[in-house]
């Protein structure tokens, strides 16, 4: 994993960042508590497919990065911070393509750019080649509940793209096209259409 900083930022008419940001090596957490995943949550998918994923690339916040430098009063401890190329923030996303093989929620063909913005755990810095299951939403669709104590949840960073699913403070819907977490989602679409 890479580096990675936490921090909630408030939009709207309040601009700034609250002073207490957390900064720590491996994964960071902006939950409390790792919640497990409710499989039946994918039932809040605008699609569900098996596809194979390329290039999987990190988008890095630089808007962000850019102000936070910019401050005159930035201490150099937290100027080192956001100067860093392997530092991670909140607002950061991954990108990927996916080649559609299978659909079993939803419609699409050929080849569909998914956001991750997985702001409650840091994205992965690249993925293993292979067939994996993805469940998406669409910008502005219902999302699952809350899973933990706490969680910060950002705008969708591409409202034109689908998006992973993922419950706050749970882990998100990618599973190896051949995991039993895969066919465990596969039968409850079963059973769901049913």
């Amino acid at each position: 994993m890479r580096y990675a900083m936490r921090c909630i930022s408030i939009t709207g008419r309040i601009a700034g960042v609250f002073a207490t940001c957390a900064v720590s090596l491996g994964s960071a957490h902006a939950c409390i508590v790792f919640v497990p995943p409710r499989f039946e949550d994918v039932t809040y998918a605008d699609v569900v497919l098996i596809g194979r994923i390329d290039n999987y690339r990190i988008i890095r916040d630089e808007a962000f990065r850019k102000r936070m430098l910019a401050s005159p009063n930035l201490p150099d401890k937290e100027r080192k911070f956001y100067s860093d190329p392997k530092t991670g923030l909140m607002s950061d996303y991954a990108r990927f393509d996916m080649k559609v093989e299978k659909m079993m929620v939803g419609k699409a063909k050929g080849t569909l750019s998914i956001t991750w913005d997985n702001s409650t755990f840091s994205e992965p810095d690249a993925m293993k080649p292979g067939r994996y299951l993805v469940a998406l939403r669409r910008a502005g669709s219902a999302t699952p509940a809350l899973r933990g104590p706490s969680a910060t949840i950002l705008a969708s960073p591409d409202p034109k793209s689908l998006t992973l699913l993922q419950a706050p403070c749970s882990s998100a819907f990618i599973y190896p096209a051949e995991s039993d977490e895969a066919r465990t989602i596969q039968r409850i679409l079963s059973v769901h259409d049913k």
